[in-house]
């Protein structure tokens, strides 16, 4: 080893004795005299002196120092005078006296340097990740990244679960996301899929009798971006063979307990809060609540079909609904202009028709541009429905049940962080279950799986399969956490029959059905137990306990939104001959500027 100790590891123990430390320089400061070296690796910081006592060929080495050149250094530590010591860093109460300096690999003048305070743009970040990763903060996210995934493989391990690893090249069954697809250079014309999950897999491994299998997964899906997604992610992928939705959601809940407490240092109280689906639907708007604060949403349109005001009463009679949320002391802060803003913002990115308001008075009173197409009763009953006390501002959306949920969600989300009505370092675990079989599709009139076309119904709810399958449930559960879905599962149906059913109302005919998941629905009729799993988004799960708001920051090389990577220029174009090999040509004549 090149080195005795890392830069975080001297106390006053080692007071006096003879080390050698390795990193990169992160300043140099001239007191007159002498030079001071901040010396810095993922371990820490380490002072460095070289002062007059140094020899002459010492002090000619560090001063050619520069920021983030790569040295050595040899010496004696030393306790820093009284006074001068720093209780910020671990090595605060020491000092290195050197006696030898190496320059192992110089460096050129960085766009950004990791220690300062002010970051660059992402794009410039992400384009040198090389520094952006020497960060304090990205080394910690990344230390902690490790330490969330041995505690799960841990974890699994304590419970029986196996770890199989399980194809990356594989085959595409086009549903949800678009598939990443490889072409074959043996088989021309033909194409592997990278695995959007391990799902039929990990199935397969049931049938086989493992039990219980577990895997850091790699998976890719081609999908459009935001923060808290990536074109290429990792999961921990779970399946349990006798299980119900009980026994995955508890084994689970186990291991948010787990993390909770080695890593955030917090006493989890299990079992996690469950909401229906519906019930997440009807007081937050949204399948993924955060439940860190109240505001939830109000339904008024009882109310509202009795009232003469009649944008309420033409919305409520058609077969709509009037929702209304109450922002806690937001009278004195929304003022008409900021409400302004948020009309605009529910309409614009919602498609809302509008933002009604009232305000209450010190009174008790409520005032609003419209109050005075209300009656005082019908006043009293808006104010008491909303449980609205003097300050508060209620707000709402007369609107479908679909545009009412979207609207409200987004506003109950802005004025949670906006009133600070949480504090931002509390994490708040729950579990989303029974979510629907299907989503209708009315542009191409057919149903969608909600989850994934493996998902099996409540068992209440088999019979509507045949008679109403826009109200049959499935054996679905999502962990939430601070309003981000975590992690998601289902109990998988393990009877070809249904199986062979639910693609039918998926619009797979017995031919479609069989050249997509032939080798599955083979599989069933060879004893396939009652089986179920998860997956939980490692990259969400990092984020969130980092409390950060971008998946990127937790992610050593991730994409951009365009999901480009800045450093390696990837996607790129590949020579000619790579393509012929494949029996491949492009259709695109010319890349655009950006691509080129």
């Amino acid at each position: 080893m090149l080195r005795t100790h890392t830069c975080g590891e001297l106390t006053k123990a080692n007071d006096q004795q003879e080390v050698t430390l390795c990193g990169w320089v992160d300043r140099v400061r001239d007191h007159g005299g002498g030079l001071f070296i901040d010396l810095r690796d993922r371990y820490g910081r380490t002072q460095v002196v070289v002062g007059e006592s140094s020899a002459a060929e010492v002090m000619d080495t560090a001063g050619k120092l520069k920021s983030e050149f790569v040295i050595s250094v040899t010496g004696s530590v030393r306790l820093r005078p009284s006074g001068q010591e720093n209780p910020k860093i671990t090595t605060g109460d020491i000092e290195v006296n050197a006696s030898d300096v190496k320059i192992l690999n110089e460096a050129k003048t960085p766009p950004f340097v990791p220690g300062q305070k002010d970051l660059p743009n992402e794009d410039l970040r992400l384009e040198h990740r090389y520094i952006d990763l020497r960060r304090q903060k990205m080394q910690d996210t990344l230390v902690l990244r490790s330490r969330i995934i041995k505690s799960m493989r841990d974890y699994c391990a304590e419970h029986n679960f196996i770890d199989v690893e399980t194809p990356i090249l594989g085959r595409s069954t086009p549903e949800g996301a678009r598939d990443y697809l490889v072409p074959s250079r043996v088989h021309h014309g033909k194409f592997y899929a990278l695995p959007q999950s391990p799902q039929i897999y990990k199935q397969i491994m049931m049938i086989a009798g493992y039990d219980r299998y577990v895997q850091v997964a790699r998976c890719f899906r081609d999908e459009d971006l935001r923060a808290d997604r990536q074109p290429e992610f990792t999961q921990l992928d779970m399946e349990m063979s006798f299980v119900d939705s009980d026994d995955v959601i508890g084994m689970i809940d186990g291991m948010m307990e787990k993390l909770a407490k080695e890593i955030l240092g917090i006493e989890l109280q299990l079992p996690l809060p469950r909401l229906t689906y519906d019930e997440a639907m009807t007081r937050f708007g949204h399948d993924a609540p955060d439940m860190r604060f109240g505001v939830e949403i109000v339904d008024l349109t009882e109310i509202a079909k009795k009232v003469d005001f009649r944008v309420f009463k033409s919305v409520a009679e058609s077969g709509n609904f009037v929702r209304a949320i109450c922002a806690p002391g937001g009278a004195s802060v929304f003022t008409r202009r900021r409400i302004d803003d948020l009309t605009t913002f529910v309409q614009e990115d919602f498609g809302a028709k509008g933002l009604a308001w009232f305000r209450v008075e010190e009174d008790g009173t409520l005032f609003s541009p419209i109050a005075k197409n209300f009656k005082p009763e019908e006043l009293e009953d808006i104010k008491a429905k909303m449980d609205a006390n003097p300050g508060d501002l209620i707000m709402i959306v007369a609107d479908t049940w679909e545009t009412s949920c979207k609207a409200l969600y987004a506003l109950r989300k802005r004025i949670g962080s906006e009133l600070k009505l949480y504090d931002p370092e509390t994490m708040h675990f729950s579990w989303v279950v029974q979510f629907p079989m299907f989503d209708h599709d009315a542009e191409s009139d057919r149903w969608n799986a909600m989850h994934h076309p493996f998902t099996a119904p409540l068992d209440e709810d088999l019979e509507t399969l045949d008679s109403d399958p826009g109200k049959a449930r499935a054996k679905a559960y999502d962990l939430v956490i601070n309003g981000y879905e975590a992690g998601g599962g289902t109990i998988r149906i393990h009877d070809s029959q249904i199986q062979s059913k639910v693609f039918g109302l998926l619009g797979l005919d017995e031919k479609d059905a069989k050249e997509r998941f032939g080798f599955l629905l083979d599989a069933l009729q060879y004893g396939a137990p009652p089986h179920g799993g998860i997956a939980l988004g490692i990259d969400r799960v990092v984020m969130l306990f980092s409390n950060l708001d971008n998946i990127r920051d937790c992610i050593a090389f991730p994409k951009t939104q365009k999901a480009s990577d800045l450093m390696t220029e990837a996607p790129n174009v590949v020579d000619k001959i790579q393509l012929e090999e494949l029996a491949i040509e492009s259709t695109v004549e010319e890349l655009p500027e950006e691509d080129a």
